[in-house]
């Protein structure tokens, strides 16, 4: 089977949830005879100088990519505000990608072409006219919850009203794309039944993200020493800002008061520079690391304080594959049907958070790891890379029946 990828950035390196779902998928899919064939945007925020790409990244057919340079700006930002387009979905919008789409379009011929992301249903029509490949959209998150969510959550009315404003439009994209999928892939049950309720009514499966349990290799000697904490994930995403923020100001000068032998290490790419200067108490402030699985395994808990998003979170299934116990939220867990207090520790309130962390520090080194083993055994057998990739290449060897949409 010949499959065409299209991203809205490279997925690569592999350090944030999006380029882990991306690849694990491609490399499963190749591992299963299929061709792949990437056509990535190459963004200002994420650029990528290709000449560092390994060779061992060497699972896709063919890679072409569209230098994108779609950072925020005010006028485009304001002057969005008299017009009926999602501002989040423009930015996206690229005459080169789109000639580039024109040439690999004319140049193969491809049985599925994968969008990864909502942000890729523009080039849609381009897609239909030049190609009878079915249209298969992965849909990593429901976007418009994300903001719904970072919206209600704001406090400053001015803003909490420009942010509802864009999320409305970005709703109303969202549901009129969904017109055009041949096959709609959610990666949780949750966020099908969501697009179903939108008035989806095509094909569709629930194909969530992978693990390769080869590339996770456990360090359960970050169990003998003294308790350590972690957090991890991309810190340009607005909700890893927000959860962050909030754990350490509601959750974390607590902890740090009790507990003053207690390290709280924080990890992400693109850090900007005032968390930097957010300065706490006990706070070790690293930025982008070199490699995200050392990191996670150098510490025996990993907090995950989730309050907005959708889909699945990859981070959160790494630090399972890593043996290492995780804290999160009840949203951070959507999708991921782990047993807390067995698999994975749930906490939602301030409060909850103070008394999981305070139960890992009192509880035994030989309590953690049975957490942390128990975590690995879920997530290698449920989330086998090889195995939902199988799922996923069933649904594509199907013919696709006619779509059906209600408004």
């Amino acid at each position: 089977m010949n499959v065409l990828q299209l991203c809205k950035k490279f997925p690569f390196p592999v350090k944030d949830g999006e380029a882990l779902a991306v690849t694990h998928l491609a490399k499963a899919l190749h591992e299963l005879g299929c061709s792949i064939t990437l056509l990535t945007m190459n963004t200002h925020k994420h650029f990528l100088d290709t000449k560092k790409i390994p060779e061992s990244f060497n699972h896709y057919k063919d890679i072409y990519f569209a230098d994108l340079d779609n950072r925020l700006r005010l006028k485009d930002a304001f002057l969005n505000l008299f017009s009926s387009q999602s501002y989040h979905i423009s930015r996206f919008i690229s005459p080169a990608f789109e000639k580039l789409l024109i040439k690999v379009l004319q140049h193969d011929t491809f049985d599925v072409i994968q969008l990864e992301t909502l942000y890729l249903a523009p080039y849609i029509p381009i897609i239909r006219k030049y190609s009878k490949a079915k249209i298969a959209m992965r849909a990593h998150n429901v976007e418009h919850e994300i903001w719904e969510r970072i919206s209600n959550n704001t406090q400053f009315l001015p803003k909490k009203m420009y942010l509802s404003h864009l999320t409305k439009k970005l709703k109303n994209f969202e549901q009129a794309a969904l017109r055009e999928y041949d096959l709609l892939i959610g990666i949780t049950a949750k966020d099908l039944t969501t697009f179903k309720k939108m008035g989806y009514q095509g094909e569709s499966v629930v194909v969530p993200i992978g693990i390769d349990r080869r590339d996770y290799r456990p360090y359960p000697k970050s169990f003998k020493r003294e308790l350590s904490i972690s957090f991890i994930g991309s810190l340009d995403w607005r909700p890893n800002q927000e959860g962050l923020v909030w754990f350490l100001d509601k959750v974390w000068e607590k902890i740090a008061d009790k507990y003053p032998d207690l390290k709280f290490n924080v990890a992400g790419r693109n850090t900007p520079k005032w968390l930097f200067d957010y300065h706490k108490k006990n706070v070790v402030m690293h930025g982008e690391i070199p490699n995200a699985n050392r990191f996670i395994n150098d510490h025996s808990v990993m907090i995950v304080p989730l309050l907005s998003g959708s889909g699945m979170r990859a981070k959160i299934l790494e630090g399972m594959a890593l043996g290492k116990v995780v804290i999160t939220t009840a949203l951070g867990l959507e999708g991921i049907d782990a047993a807390p207090g067995k698999e994975v520790l749930i906490a939602n309130t301030p409060e909850e958070f103070q008394a999981q962390i305070e139960f890992c520090y009192r509880t035994s080194q030989a309590t953690l790891f049975e957490i942390g083993k128990n975590a690995r055994n879920f997530v290698t057998h449920k989330y086998d890379n090889l195995a939902v990739a199988k799922q996923l290449l069933t649904k594509y060897k199907l013919p696709s029946p006619e779509k059906v949409y209600q408004s």
